[in-house]
């Protein structure tokens, strides 16, 4: 194995202990779901969970041709993030949820993660 894919394999690892670490406190219910968030090298994910019953309430992806059409080639970058953010705030209020746990996922928050929260918080989600 070259250094690349150990040096890569232990940076998923840290992230998945850090995301067990998290996911060990934080916990969504009916009133509070749960934001998760997840990155892959070209797209952002973000969920509402509620736990308590296993369900997700809504999602949204940069993946989505809506989103997509809007943001053209950068599909994972910071602007992307931003407007993740903005419509799972929408989508969260169309559900009637205004108040969610934050689950970064074990990303460190700063950059993409960080823009996603800010905003779905401008937008008028209170975490």
């Amino acid at each position: 194995m070259t250094d690349l894919a150990k040096r890569s394999k232990r940076k998923v690892w840290r992230r998945e202990r850090a995301h067990f670490r998290v996911r060990s406190t934080v916990s969504g219910t009916a009133e509070r779901p749960r934001l998760s968030v997840f990155k892959s090298l070209r797209y952002l994910y973000a969920q509402l969970i509620d736990d308590n019953r296993g369900v997700t309430v809504a999602a949204v992806s940069s993946l989505e041709p809506e989103l997509k059409s809007q943001l053209g080639a950068g599909t994972g970058n910071v602007a992307a993030a931003k407007l993740v953010g903005a419509t799972i705030a929408e989508r969260a209020k169309q559900a009637g949820i205004e108040k969610v746990v934050f689950d970064r996922g074990g990303y460190v928050y700063h950059g993409k993660v960080k823009a996603l929260a800010e905003a779905a918080r401008e937008k008028g989600l209170d975490f």
